[in-house]
């Protein structure tokens, strides 16, 4: 198995709001054996104080979307904890860069967004190691050993092989089901509702929805309200990918189009503005 190698996270910018939610505290993940965080499926490490949230959001990066919702974020000083599609990654990478470079927690979620517990191990490895790959790609590091299963189906022998990569899993305390809510208001009410009666916990949203884009400039004005503080989780070290996948990824990136030596000017041009 490769090695973990490097830092998970950057620092990212400075906070220039004083009055902002900001972080207030950032946790360190030794992800050994790969461990699991979200009570709906694990219960072992309850770190969380009461009033804390971790906030993560699945299925990007997005155009439109996931800048709207760094931009909510990036308001409030706050840190979050990404989970991308590697396909995703590679059709905005620039995206999933600003994401990484405002100190943001990047993890993986798949190459494709399949339902791992209808695959053979094998095919579950390579989508696990596809998505890695595609994602350390397009933020040009490591990436944190995070990673969430899709449908937060967890088949038990990916999970192992999680473990042996020495990734942590993640499922959630606090969904928002965003997938299925569309409206805003209703997406923060969720949250909110049940953040008040658990009192903690891993919020899981969406950055791939739009309502979600929407919803985040809300639920941090709610959880700055309610004095709820933001916990920030970063990986112990950087996971490093694996060759042959990283391969696959660099040969999906170059597959040759028609016309691909002409320049943008000579095959896009303004004709009204």
């Amino acid at each position: 198995m490769p090695a973990l190698a490097g830092p998970a996270a950057v620092k990212g910018p400075a906070c220039n709001n004083p009055g902002a939610l900001g972080v207030a505290r950032t946790v360190q993940i030794d992800t050994s054996g790969g461990p699991g965080f979200g009570f709906e499926h694990f219960k072992q490490f309850d770190f969380l104080q009461p009033g804390e949230v971790v906030l993560t959001f699945d299925d990007g990066p997005w155009l439109g979307n996931t800048p709207a919702v760094l931009k909510a974020l990036e308001q409030e000083c706050v840190k979050a904890v990404f989970f991308s599609i590697g396909k995703h990654a590679t059709y905005y990478p620039d995206i999933l860069r600003q994401v990484y470079e405002a100190g943001h927690s990047v993890g993986s979620h798949t190459w494709s967004h399949v339902d791992l517990s209808k695959k053979t191990p094998d095919e579950q490895k390579e989508e696990i190691e596809k998505g890695i790959s595609a994602v350390k790609a397009a933020i040009g590091q490591p990436i944190a050993p995070f990673f969430r299963f899709p449908q937060l189906k967890h088949p038990a022998e990916a999970v192992a092989y999680l473990g042996d990569r020495n990734v942590a899993i993640f499922s959630t305390d606090l969904d928002s089901f965003d997938f299925k809510i569309r409206k805003p208001d209703q997406i923060v009410a969720r949250v909110m509702d049940k953040l008040k009666k658990h009192g903690k916990g891993i919020v899981l949203m969406h950055d791939f929805q739009h309502g979600t884009a929407l919803a985040t400039p809300l639920l941090l004005a709610e959880l700055k309200k309610g004095g709820y503080k933001v916990v920030h989780m970063v990986g112990t070290n950087g996971l490093q990918s694996m060759a042959q996948y990283d391969a696959m990824i660099a040969k999906n990136e170059k597959l040759p189009t028609a016309g691909s030596g002409r320049p943008i000017s000579s095959v896009v041009r303004t004709i009204e503005q």
